[in-house]
């Protein structure tokens, strides 16, 4: 067993709130400036305590020189809705001007850095441009994913007609604030194997609802468990940065989890659940009690089920381990990358430039057809070929050959023979929820739990989040649907933490995706499965444009290379719940930026 494993002692309960030294804020403060309620959970019990109770309500400058204050711009110098980055000497800060008021926060989205001035600003909060995060823009918060952590929130007063900012210079580097947490220092009622909360998987579905509880106040004990040997990653970068090392793409610390009583098992895989009974029982024997459950075990991926399948240099990427295998056996050999997936497509971009040849077998005759279409599908494959990727569409490969037990040749159904050295599998994946089979919860057809909107399954007191779900969608009239991006994992994640705290909340994010290829990105957001048309705007051609996605009357889902934040724009338009109308976006696009675009900045129906 790995990660932080705390064994019990025979003392009684004690709570402990953390705040991180360098990321404490004004947060403890509610916006009339008095300390804000939190209720902390022991055993079942609430009880309910004031900051000012506690040694760490402490003023957040109480070191003058970490302080600096500066006038940054003229009252007038904003409108209402207007942003701007401003210095303050040792570091940017966003200033922000919504309803006649004026926030500052961090300027930087803790997720990769993007400049959040950049972003699109609507009813108190701002979103990312890049990946779609959002943030509250009176206290910092994280809203809406991806990343974990929220902004620092920065002191704003008006003398003589100018605004002055008062920040911490720590904060004004680090750019990001790890919410405050409940911690539970030990626990009596609990014996090895038992635990009040129990996450199966350890990827971003898992982690977000560990830190929602302790964010929550919850300070009993929590137990993940993961097939990997490492704690939780960043996924995505596997395929977009393939020779990163674990630790460069940790999600956490080590110390982060052992800070905040949040247990991980490494190399531990559920063989099967009793729900009636409420035990986990793992491959190797152990069994462990728990009082709430979240399945989050992801997706398996699929293998080819041909000739010389299990020969050696044939990959799924999975683990950083095979990330880095693949761009260490590639360099300066032959690559085939069988399927034209995300994964498959990032890793044929990665690669190229690397490898001696990289060659990508596709079923379809375009790449993405199925998700961006087949106007945008033939732009990316254009991309491709320019960047020395050759593609064999249509067909399937037939037989890996091998030469003195290793990989060198993949042959495809077309006759076609492709000298190879390594071979990537990126043809899809299937639900990793095997061992549930006979578990009595409910798993559709394709081999997905069925949850609803609290993320709850058929089975009181599990909740299952992330790829392999399906759950009612409200931007597509609650239809069930399974979205694995892993913006949406995140929000899955934090959805379930609540509802075990009895909240009573229910999801209604709008899907947000990225993929990288050659420096460019195509940025997604909504669901457009069954799209029946594609609006596009700007220049296929020179990869800068915007795609709309219609299904009859009405716009389901956007993508764009190069038209920065109109994704996010219209990720907020769908996030309020507004329609946006096919006959709109016909007429922005006929008109180009003359055209009524009230549909666009909220103003419209």
């Amino acid at each position: 067993m790995g990660g932080c494993f705390s064994k019990p002692k025979p003392v009684e309960v004690k709570i402990e709130v953390v705040i991180p030294e360098k990321e404490r804020s004004k947060e403890e403060m509610s916006p009339n400036g008095k300390a804000s309620p939190l209720i902390y959970k022991v055993n079942g019990t609430a009880r309910h305590y004031h900051l000012e109770e506690h040694p760490i309500a402490s003023n957040p400058y109480h070191n003058p020189k970490d302080v600096v204050e500066a006038s940054v711009c003229h009252v007038k110098d904003l409108e209402n809705g207007q942003m701007r980055e401003v210095d303050l000497g040792c570091g940017k800060a966003l200033l922000i001007k919504e309803s006649g008021e004026f926030h500052a926060v961090g300027h930087k989205c803790p997720h990769y850095g993007a400049p959040l001035v950049k972003g699109v600003l609507s009813k108190g909060r701002v979103r990312c441009p890049w990946h779609g995060a959002c943030f509250n823009i009176g206290t910092g918060d994280i809203e809406d994913f991806p990343g974990l952590d929220s902004l620092p929130r920065f002191q704003v007063k008006i003398e003589k007609e100018k605004v002055y900012i008062r920040a911490s210079k720590q904060a004004l580097q680090t750019q990001r604030r790890t919410k405050m947490m409940a911690k539970c220092i030990s626990l009596s009622n609990y014996n090895l194997s038992s635990t009040n909360v129990l996450i199966i998987g350890a990827g971003a579905a898992g982690l977000v609802c560990a830190e929602t509880l302790r964010q929550e106040g919850f300070s009993d004990r929590i137990v993940m468990c993961t097939m990997d040997r490492h704690l939780p990653y960043d996924r995505p970068k596997l395929s977009k940065s393939m020779d990163s090392h674990p630790e460069q793409i940790a999600l956490r610390p080590k110390e982060f989890f052992c800070t905040y009583d949040i247990e991980v098992l490494t190399e531990m895989q559920v063989a099967a659940v009793d729900v009636k009974s409420k035990i986990a029982v793992f491959k190797d024997g152990f069994k462990m009690e728990y009082n709430k459950l979240l399945i989050a075990t992801g997706n398996t991926p699929k293998t080819l089920s041909c000739k010389g399948k299990e020969m050696e240099n044939v990959f799924n990427i999975r683990t950083p381990e095979d990330a880095n295998r693949v761009v260490k056996l590639a360099t300066s050999k032959n690559v085939v990358i069988v399927g034209a997936s995300f994964l498959g497509m990032e890793v044929a971009a990665y690669l190229a430039d690397r490898a001696h040849s990289v060659s990508l077998v596709e079923l379809e005759h375009v790449p993405f057809k199925k998700f961006f279409g087949e106007r945008v599908g033939r732009a990316v494959m254009k991309m491709f070929e320019n960047n020395r990727v050759k593609f064999y569409m249509q067909t399937e490969v037939s037989e890996l050959r091998e030469q003195e037990g290793k990989l060198k040749e993949v042959v495809l159904k077309s006759g076609k023979v492709l000298r190879a050295d390594v071979c990537v599998v990126g043809v899809g994946a299937v639900p990793a929820t095997g061992f549930l089979k006979q578990s009595g919860i409910n798993i559709d057809s394709k081999g997905f739990i069925v949850v609803n909107k609290m993320m709850q399954t058929n089975i009181p007191g599990v909740f299952a989040a992330g790829d392999a779900v399906t759950f009612p969608l409200a931007l597509r009239n609650n239809k069930k649907v399974n979205v694995p991006h892993w913006q949406m994992a995140h929000m899955h994640g934090r959805i379930a933490a609540l509802n075990m705290l009895a909240h009573g909340t229910e999801i209604s994010t709008v899907p947000y995706l990225w993929t990288a290829m050659f420096g460019k990105s195509i940025r997604y957001a909504g669901h457009g499965e069954g799209f029946d048309d594609v609006i596009i705007q700007g220049d296929l051609d020179e990869l800068k444009f915007v795609a709309f996605y219609t299904k009859s009357d009405e716009v389901v889902a956007v993508a764009s290379m190069n038209y920065d934040p109109i994704v996010s724009k219209v990720a907020e338009v769908l996030a309020a719940g507004r329609t946006i109308r096919k006959r709109d976006v016909e007429l922005f696009v006929r008109h180009g930026k003359t055209g009524d675009m009230s549909w666009l900045t909220g103003k419209g129906t």
